[in-house]
């Protein structure tokens, strides 16, 4: 797959990442009734429905805010299948009652697979990331969420009343830590793999 053309539905992700209510909207009323029927035929109610929907718009919107979503196929089969995945892995978590699976929507498009799954695997990088982060002490929490969101370090420097310097080597630590405490996991290892 050396060709990767960037499918006209991107607009949906652009969208999604500049938090644009008129695609958000669109989203809702174009692609979430298939969603929500399908749960609600698979062991689901509305609120079920209307949570995994939540749970991938969220996903969406970190991955499209993290510049890693170039839509390669078609928006509403992406979503969809993004959806009935985690439905499915839900339904799995909770298997003690019985479960009728409605199957009848097709969704062997390599192109969507491939998109699903690169989604997936950013989604629980990200949740690693988040795990490791909480084990860092407040002050290391602190200075890199600053450093996230001001580019400066002469800024984060003056927010938190320290020198230069001290804020260069602390974040050098931090960011040192947390990326031995992720490399250092089971999690992290089987996502390398992939």
């Amino acid at each position: 797959m050396s060709k990767t053309t960037i499918h006209l539905d991107q607009i949906y992700i652009d969208g999604l990442a500049n938090n644009d209510s008129a695609i958000i909207q669109s989203i809702y009323k174009k692609f979430v009734p298939k969603v929500v029927h399908y749960i609600r035929n698979n062991s689901g109610d509305l609120d079920k429905a209307q949570d995994v929907v939540q749970e991938i718009m969220i996903l969406l919107f970190n991955q499209a805010k993290a510049k890693k979503l170039q839509l390669t196929c078609p928006f509403d089969a992406y979503f969809f299948l993004l959806c009935k995945r985690k439905w499915l892995n839900e339904i799995k978590k909770s298997s003690n009652k019985g479960v009728t699976i409605d199957e009848d929507l097709p969704s062997n498009n390599e192109p969507t697979e491939e998109m699903v799954t690169e989604t997936e695997i950013f989604d629980e990088k990200q949740k690693l990331f988040d795990l490791m982060f909480q084990k860092l002490g407040d002050k290391c929490q602190e200075l890199l969420k600053l450093s996230f969101t001001i580019k400066s370090m002469e800024e984060v420097a003056e927010k938190l009343n320290v020198t230069y310097g001290y804020v260069r080597k602390k974040k050098s630590l931090c960011v040192g830590q947390l990326t031995q405490w992720v490399q250092e996991t089971n999690r992290f290892k089987s996502l390398k793999i992939n």
